[in-house]
């Protein structure tokens, strides 16, 4: 089975998500089950320099973007037994930051457009083109659309995952002509129309024959009012091809036994080293080295998504209510870097504010923490919850999307579970949940014990994602 899969990005080439881990990650699982999977990406200018020195050269032609004909390099790379392909135009791809840019409807159009036309060039058919959210989202698309004469491509299935809905790639109607070379025969309300715009998600939503989410919750989700961010009814109306499968996570590079960014490796049945790397992580950070005190911690974009206003809400409460320490790293949104530094300031023995992106210090902190705190107002997915719970720190999470499909509510009764769970979003139940969790901490610790070992023995690897896939797949080639 050959199965293209079209990404604006990848790991550990260039990367800005969570798109950017499962570009990586699915693939790689993929090929190691037999798939022939084949990676295309654009070639931006800011992919590092050891990378580069592997490219190869593949080809080169032109692509007629509207009324210009536009340069398309196609170059070549090998990595974990996948085939990547990159597309090079240095007029679109060499800018500061992979997207942002004023010309992102023609920088992404000429991406699909040389995709759709790449394929037969390099002589690689597949059976299924597999795309992703709004930048890729325009391949099924035109292949029904534009390029349905090309004899070799009409076989060809089509898969559109969808990794946040909030994205969708909003454009005038006009770059239908001006970009993609179309006409308006595509301009209704069951292809790309989008009130009086063009909406590329919409488009590989109608034209794909699956659409999956990054988690069964989600799927449901963007169904919904609340959370299907306008296209709710365009979701609604093809339920019918909607699956939800949960991300994976890297066991290769999440791995508290190797993990070579932690000082002190562990395992589910010796602990010891997660007590080490805690007091590390206490003292790399500037906080009292305690092992009593419960260390809480949290890792990601410092936004409203995330659920950062409940932390700013609650912190000083919190701080002022328990003995506990709490440690945020990451960057975002000007309030709330300014609100952490402000109580890293006013606690500097119990807050710690690193307003930064570090990955070696995030793996520290999931591996040092006693609990990890993710309360996301929606989350498609999430993977730093998986990724805690390998390394047995507990999350505290909202029950939404991947986080609610992923983490096992503790049960006071039973002494099941594997985190702490809250459905009000709000700054109440949050806090309300932290104090749950610090009392089974403080006054449990069989109960705790037993909770991180069933955490860290959950199997959260890409195997059974990427078979899930692979059913996708062979669902739509064997039809």
């Amino acid at each position: 089975m050959k199965i293209l899969f079209a990404a604006s990005e990848a790991a550990p080439f260039f990367k800005t998500g969570g798109l950017g881990d499962v570009a990586y990650a699915l693939p790689k699982e993929l090929v190691k089950q037999g798939v022939d999977i084949r990676v295309v990406l654009p070639y931006y200018s800011t992919m590092p320099e050891k990378y580069k020195a592997d490219i190869e050269e593949v080809l080169h032609f032109r692509v007629q973007v509207g009324w210009k004909s536009m340069y398309c390099g196609i170059k070549s790379l090998k990595l974990d037994g996948v085939t990547y392909y990159f597309i090079d135009n240095q007029a679109y791809f060499n800018r500061p930051s992979l997207y942002g840019q004023m010309d992102d409807a023609e920088r992404f159009g000429f991406f699909s457009l040389a995709i759709c036309e790449m394929m037969e060039k390099i002589d690689f058919i597949p059976d299924v083109v597999h795309v992703n959210d709004w930048h890729t989202a325009m391949v099924p698309v035109l292949l029904v659309d534009k390029y349905h004469w090309i004899e070799a491509y009409q076989g060809i299935r089509k898969v559109i995952t969808i990794h946040n809905i909030r994205f969708q790639g909003v454009y005038d109607p006009s770059i239908l002509t001006s970009i993609f070379g179309t006409g308006m025969n595509i301009y209704h309300e069951a292809g790309v129309k989008y009130y009086e715009n063009v909406n590329f998600m919409k488009g590989g939503i109608n034209f794909s024959d699956v659409v999956t989410t990054v988690s069964p919750s989600y799927a449901n989700e963007i169904q919904t009012q609340e959370f299907g961010e306008g296209l709710e009814g365009t979701l609604q109306y093809n339920s019918w091809k909607i699956k939800g499968i949960i991300n994976g996570i890297d066991y290769d590079v999440n791995d508290p036994e190797t993990d070579p960014k932690l000082e002190y490796h562990f395992s589910a049945d010796d602990l010891t080293g997660k007590a080490k790397n805690k007091a590390a992580l206490q003292e790399r950070l500037g906080l009292e080295v305690n092992p009593d005190i419960p260390l809480i911690t949290s890792v990601g974009r410092l936004t409203d998504q995330k659920g950062y206003q409940l932390v700013q809400e609650k912190t000083e409460e919190l701080l002022n209510s328990r003995d506990v320490q709490v440690a945020i790293l990451g960057t975002g949104e000007a309030e709330y870097e300014n609100s952490f530094r402000y109580f890293a300031a006013k606690y500097p023995d119990r807050f710690a504010a690193v307003i930064d992106f570090d990955i070696s210090l995030a793996q520290q902190m999931y591996a040092g923490a006693d609990l990890f705190l993710m309360p996301s107002a929606f989350e498609p997915c999430g993977l730093s919850q998986m990724i805690s719970l390998r390394y047995g720190t507990l999350p505290i999470v909202h029950e939404t999307g991947g986080l609610k499909d992923t983490v096992v509510p503790y049960n006071a009764y039973t002494g099941e579970g594997t985190g702490f769970t809250f459905m009000d979003f709000s700054g109440y139940a949050l806090l309300g949940t932290i104090y749950r969790a610090l009392d089974v901490y403080e006054n449990q610790p069989k109960a705790w014990a037993v909770m991180v070992r069933e955490a860290m023995s959950r199997d959260f690897s890409w195997e059974e994602p990427a078979k899930d896939y692979l059913d996708v797949y062979r669902s739509l080639v064997n039809e």
